[in-house]
Parts: C-alpha cells; sequence; structure tokens
C-alpha cells in the first residue's frame, strides 16, 4: 500500500529510470510515457517505501553455492523456494524470503519418513533431481524425482516448513523433473521430461515434454498422457535435453518454459504457448529467452550454464525469473567452477506476449534494482554476495544449513555430550564409499573463500583421523587432518586419488606442544585456481602455512564431473577399522566474496 509521506519529484537520468516507470505504471502505453517524457524533464510519483527500496541493488546469485535446478511460488506477500540436493540429506532445502533476494531456510521437504535407506549405494550426483513447488487452494505440493531410489513422486505439507507428507510415489510416470499446473478451471496437471515417442530417440539428447492428468485427492495421475513437445524447439535442428518443464497461464494463453541444450555451456531457456492445456504449444520465435552460450567466454567475471528456470508474479504483478547458473574463476575462458550451479534472480519483460529473461548476446548482471521493497526484519544467514558466519555449536540442535552425505541410520553425532562443541565418532566409513560417513557438511559459496575450525581430537593409531573436507565427489577431495605418526600428533594433507578415492599424501607436519593433546586449529583457503592449507596450535600468534598453490581445479566440475559442488566439512574417520574415538569440533568459520567484487 502506497505511504501517506509527501510527493517528491523524481529525474529521470537514464534508460534504467524510465524502465523502472514503465514497471511502476504497467497500464500506460509505452506511446504515451514516452511522450510525457518529451514534455517534461521529471515526473511525480509518491515517495512509496516500495519506490525507494527500487533504487537499492541486490546481487547475485541470491543462493551462492550448490543450490541448483531452483522452483518457486508466492502465497501472499511470502515467497518459497527449493532446490535440488542429490545425495546429500536432509533433501530438498525449502527457503522462505519476502524480497526475493534475502532467502531463510526454513526445512526439508525430505528428512525422515522412512526413505534413509534408499541414499545407500548413491553416487554423490544421484538420488534427488529438480524439484518443483506449488500451493493451492491451503496446501504445498512438492514434485520431484528420485533418481536410482524410487522414481517420482510428490509431497505435500499445510505448513512450507514441514512437517512434509510421506513420498506418494507416481509409478506411471517415467521421466525426470516432474511439475504440477492448477489451472483455473479446477482441473491439475503433472508436465514432466520423458522418453522419445515409443522409446526410439531420433538423436543423442531426444527426449519429450509430456502431460498427465493430476489426482489432488488421491495424490496420483491419470491415464491420459499427452506429449506436448517432440525434441525442443525444432526437431529439425536435433535440439537436445529439453528438460525442467513449468506451466502457468497469462491473459488466456498456457505458457511452457523448460530448459534446453544441457546443464552446462550450452544450456537455455526456451518459451512455448497454446491457447488449450493441451496444446498444440508453439514456440517463440526469439527463443532462448535465457542463455549465456553466445558470449566470449573469457569476458571477465563470467556467468555461464544459465537455464532451468521458474517465473513467479509478484503481488504488484512483476515478473522474476529463479535459474541456475555457474560462476567460472580466472583463467575464465577454461569454464573451471568449483562452487557447482547457483540460484540467480532477473527480471521477466514482456513483448507481444512473450517473455524474455535475459535478451540474446546480453551478460546476465550481478546487480539489479530490488524487486520487491527489501526485508529489513530479515535474521537469517545470507546466502549471497559476500558471506560470513561462525558456528560455536552451542544449541542442542544442529544448524539446518549442515548436511550429510546420504542419510544416517545412526547418530553419530552429539551438541550434548560436551556443550559448546560438535562431538563426531570416528566411524570406518570415508568418503569415497557410498554409504553414510561422519560427514557434516556446508557448501562452499564463493571462489575466494576460507573456512576454518577447531578441533580437539587425540587419535590413537594412526588409521584415526579427523579434520576439514574439501569434498567435490567419491574421488575428488582435499582433507586437512589431525592424526598420530610414531606415537606423536601430526597434521596431514591429502588429496585423493582420481580413480579409486584413496588418501594419496601430499604433506606432513609433526608437532609436539601442550596442544598437541588438546586443541589444534585448521584452515583452508580458496584463492579462485588456488587452495591453501593452513594450521595453527593458536592463530592468536599467526597460521602456518602449511600447503600452497594446491590446485583448485581439481576438484572444479570440468575436472571432477556431476552435478554438485564443493562441501567444506567436518570429517573423521578410521578408514576401514573399527574405531571407538571421538573428534570434537568446537567452531567452524566461513567467509567468502562474491565473484563480481575481486577486480
Amino acid at each position: 500500500m502506497a505511504s501517506s509521506r509527501s510527493f517528491e519529484v523524481k529525474k529521470i537520468g537514464s534508460w534504467v529510470d524510465f524502465v523502472r516507470l514503465v514497471r511502476l505504471c504497467p497500464n500506460l502505453l509505452v506511446s504515451q510515457l514516452l511522450t510525457f517524457l518529451l514534455l517534461t524533464s521529471c515526473f511525480t510519483l509518491p515517495a512509496t517505501d516500495s519506490f525507494a527500496q527500487n533504487k537499492m541493488e541486490y546481487t547475485n546469485p541470491i543462493l551462492a553455492g550448490f543450490y541448483p535446478d531452483p522452483s518457486v511460488c508466492r502465497v501472499g506477500g511470502d515467497y518459497y523456494l527449493v532446490n535440488s540436493t542429490f545425495a546429500y540429506y536432509p533433501g530438498i532445502p525449502v527457503f522462505h524470503s519476502r524480497d526475493l533476494v534475502n532467502w531463510k531456510l526454513i526445512g526439508y521437504v525430505i528428512e525422515g519418513k522412512g526413505v534413509e535407506s534408499r541414499y545407500d549405494t548413491l553416487g554423490v550426483s544421484r538420488g534427488i533431481f529438480a524439484p518443483a513447488i506449488r500451493y493451492h487452494d491451503g496446501l504445498f505440493y512438492v514434485t520431484c524425482t528420485f533418481v536410482d531410489a524410487g522414481g517420482n513422486f510428490v509431497c505435500t505439507a499445510k505448513n512450507p516448513a514441514g512437517p512434509w507428507s510421506k513420498p506418494v510415489w507416481l509409478p506411471q510416470v517415467s521421466g525426470i523433473d516432474p511439475s504440477l499446473f492448477f489451472d483455473d478451471n479446477g482441473k491439475a496437471y503433472l508436465i514432466y521430461n520423458s522418453v522419445p515417442p515409443e522409446g526410439k530417440p531420433l538423436y543423442e539428447g531426444h527426449r519429450t515434454i509430456r502431460m498427465r492428468g493430476f489426482d489432488t485427492e488421491r495424490l496420483r495421475v491419470n491415464d491420459d498422457e499427452r506429449i506436448l513437445v517432440n525434441g525442443g524447439t525444432d526437431i529439425e535442428e536435433k535440439p537436445v535435453w529439453i528438460e525442467g518443464p513449468h506451466i502457468f497461464k497469462v491473459e488466456g494463453y498456457y505458457y511452457l518454459i523448460c530448459a534446453q541444450g544441457g546443464t552446462a555451456e550450452n544450456h537455455s531457456e526456451v518459451v512455448f504457448r497454446s491457447k488449450s492445456i493441451a496444446g498444440p504449444f508453439v514456440p517463440y520465435k526469439d527463443n532462448p529467452i535465457l542463455t549465456q552460450r553466445d558470449l566470449e567466454p573469457d569476458r571477465k567475471n563470467p556467468i555461464t550454464c544459465t537455464g532451468h528456470a521458474d517465473f513467479v508474479e509478484t503481488q504488484y504483478g512483476t515478473w522474476w525469473a529463479v535459474f541456475l547458473g555457474c560462476q567460472p574463476y580466472p583463467p575464465y575462458g577454461k569454464d573451471y567452477y568449483n562452487t557447482g550451479r547457483e540460484t540467480f534472480l532477473a527480471p521477466v519483460t514482456w513483448e507481444d506476449g512473450w517473455p524474455t529473461i535475459i535478451p540474446h548476446g546480453h551478460e546476465v548482471a550481478y546487480h539489479y534494482p530490488y524487486p520487491l521493497p527489501r526485508d529489513d526484519n530479515f535474521t537469517g544467514i545470507p546466502h549471497g554476495g559476500d558471506i560470513e558466519y561462525t558456528d560455536n555449536f552451542d544449541s542442542d540442535t544442529l544448524n539446518l544449513n549442515w548436511e550429510f552425505l546420504r542419510a544416517p541410520h545412526e547418530k553419530w553425532y552429539s551438541l550434548t555430550e560436551q556443550p559448546g562443541c560438535i562431538a563426531i565418532k570416528v566411524r570406518p566409513e570415508t568418503v569415497s564409499d557410498k554409504m553414510n560417513p561422519s560427514f557434516i557438511g556446508r557448501r562452499q559459496q564463493n571462489a575466494f573463500s576460507s573456512a576454518s575450525a577447531a578441533i580437539d581430537f587425540w587419535p590413537k593409531v594412526e588409521n584415526e583421523k579427523a579434520g576439514l573436507l574439501v569434498f567435490q565427489n567419491e574421488t575428488h577431495y582435499y582433507f586437512l587432518c589431525k592424526s598420530t605418526e610414531n606415537n606423536g600428533p601430526v597434521i596431514q594433507l591429502f588429496r585423493s586419488d582420481e580413480h579409486d578415492g584413496h588418501l594419496v599424501l601430499l604433506a606432513s607436519d609433526g608437532f609436539w606442544s601442550e596442544h598437541g593433546v588438546g586443541e589444534v586449529f585448521l584452515k583452508v583457503e580458496l584463492h579462485g585456481d588456488l587452495y591453501s592449507f593452513l594450521w595453527s596450535v593458536d592463530p592468536g600468534f599467526g597460521w602456518h602455512r602449511f600447503k600452497d598453490s594446491v590446485d583448485a581445479a581439481f576438484l572444479s566440475t570440468k575436472v571432477a564431473g556431476g552435478f554438485v559442488g564443493c562441501m567444506y566439512s567436518l570429517y573423521a574417520t578410521s578408514l576401514g577399522k573399527p574405531s571407538e574415538n571421538t573428534a570434537y569440533f568446537n567452531w567452524f568459520k566461513y567467509k567468502g566474496i562474491n565473484e563480481s567484487d575481486i577486480k
């Protein structure tokens, strides 16, 4: 609602100001606005809080680090967003925001519910793929695919923070990326990526977008499957990997948006529309509506791999898109990034009844005007821009932002055994195995960042190790740890063998002090393409630079493969042998700088 404060005179000084005026006056014709601007050099508007806040800018990505495949919905003035989590547990984080920029993690869709065993033996890039969140008639719905562990499912909740229902499986749906659409006539539909017609691909990457009716009472699909898109925007050009579909309705048209081109540099978002939900869906002549593949790969601070979008209309009638993208670090042309696929936000513009996110040849910007009045009451941990936080483990519950590698079958950590720290049992499982190790991780959210921890741990035998892990997948990680050699404490740095994941020793430091049986401090620094590993017995007297110039590209998606990003993790292992030992982590600190701030 507009403020009752006095009017202000605002001067048009740039094209950006004009665009803002168009957004503020959506019912005026552009010709009327242009005539107005020619007749006068200023305009008068109520000095509303909304207008004042729109002069502020936010920083992309809004969810930094490994937060791919975003889906968003609005309920009144509240926004909710979910992401893929693959083999990490709990699955499908649910974020809440009131301004589309500042997001607070409020819960998870997949936690407990008897699904823990489904995570066993999954590779880190398998599991939870591309959830979609929708709201209808007092109920939230999340549809998703549990790859290699059950297929497609739907969960529901009255409160998006949970509890969520147990997954209701949809065995009739063959494919991935299911998304619900609720029509204004009361009917519901499930849209998803599926196999080519009759299961016979005409080329590699040939897929279809299909639709079935959906029974909201019984939470199951009807049998009336229909192909909406075969191949992609133009099957004669052999488009690949049409996926991530969402349908929404505007002024009598049904719009179908999809990702196309795969998840790497050729990724894009395309749009179709139809007057009927059953089709035919006609592709936009100016597709794609989002891509960065037509830009120079060695441009400064690039954002690449953009696609897999979802749209949301604000309560003020403006449209915005969330989508995934990646941030390579120098040398930019090699497309190395360790942070994985992240969540970005950009405005949607409409022309002749078609939406566009980023015009052809234009870069996704790191900074846009705020889409809504900024939520000055936001109290969550920042997930975008420059990020800094400390966890002192002074609560009896684990912060929601920590995740496990696959689902635990037992409680092997404690926040109450020794108040003010987290106690982690040293267990035989390793991160190279496809089970649940003693691993608690948080995302590496910036290409220029550091993570540090205080650890109180006395290893009894040489196979007992605990410390900080930088983890990409089962065969690509670095492990900075405390262990023992020749009955004395030692700091070790390992790299994984890229074939079998076994530990390869890079450096070792023996030491002895009154801290030898107590607290030691470990630190990892990332400077774009290089890691540094440090340790100390007292950071007040400085850090020992244990190993500098360690190859970061070894943990990049380009080298390691897969769909995830790196995790900074607290990790303890006895390398396959039984152990009764425990490692105590007294705090964990993270600090990161947004890529666009690096000059």
